[in-house]
């Protein structure tokens, strides 16, 4: 099962980073915040990426271009006039990335869209490349199968800045809307399951993927909620950073699940 990461955006409420790269690549503890979610994902054995990138795709591709060496001990020999490598011991990850431009401007469920080539015929993993948690991915695919629905999202609780959700007692998203001030209720914390099938739901590059897609879905009786009750944090604004940081560097990281 491939995991999809959406990584495109501008990250503008988050510009005194952004503006010399994209978000999902703003450190926490040195590395950036899409390595933690794939670290996390890796965790679980899900070790193919598809990174849906635009906004300065570069750095993205940069970093991975030198993922191996950064993360290798390695001998550069000068002597005797020569010019020789030596890798001694490697702490790189059985990964394959595809890293696809899909866009600047290109709204969320166009990105989803455009990467179809490099989807398999199976349902396929789905998040932000601004959030981290400590949902149990194991549990929520398991969910996902079970239920037979087209697509699941992770269901969270956290400050009202997101798409909010009605639920039925059988766990199906009967209603997906956008936010009010006066909301309380649970949202979308990404981290979703979904059958290739959504695509369908998806028109174009203008398509936002948490409004026309998840609404029409919830109304088709095809969306699901998997509760998660414990850590979730999305990298929003400068704040987030610095307490995903401070977690971090407490050595209290709930999704840290690797051994250094």
């Amino acid at each position: 099962m491939k995991v999809v990461i959406l990584a495109g955006g501008f990250g503008t409420r988050i510009s005194e980073e952004s503006h010399l790269k994209p978000k999902p690549m703003i450190e926490i503890g040195g590395m950036p915040i899409l390595w933690h979610i794939m670290k996390y994902y890796s965790s679980y054995g899900f070790n193919e990426f598809v990174i849906c990138s635009g906004y300065k795709q570069h750095v993205i591709k940069d970093f991975f271009n030198n993922y191996f060496l950064r993360m290798t001990d390695v001998t550069f020999d000068f002597t005797n006039g020569s010019d020789r490598m030596k890798v001694h011991k490697t702490h790189t990850e059985q990964w394959k990335v595809t890293i696809a431009d899909t866009g600047l401007n290109t709204m969320t469920g166009g990105r989803i869209k455009r990467i179809k080539k490099y989807l398999d015929d199976e349902p396929f993993l789905m998040t932000y490349g601004d959030g981290l948690s400590d949902v149990n991915i194991d549990e929520l695919v398991k969910f996902h199968k079970e239920h037979g629905k087209l697509a699941t999202i992770t269901v969270v609780s956290a400050g009202q800045r997101f798409g909010v959700i009605k639920m039925s007692g059988e766990d199906q998203i009967t209603s997906f809307r956008e936010k009010k001030d006066v909301d309380g209720s649970p949202i979308n914390g990404g981290f979703m399951v979904l059958d290739p099938k959504v695509l369908d739901y998806i028109e174009d590059d203008t398509t936002v993927f948490e409004k026309k897609p998840l609404e029409k879905l919830s109304k088709d009786g095809q969306l699901m909620g998997f509760k998660h009750g414990g850590f979730w944090q999305c990298m929003d604004m400068q704040r987030d950073r610095e307490q995903l940081e401070e977690i971090w560097n407490r050595g209290e990281a709930p999704w840290k699940r690797w051994e250094d």
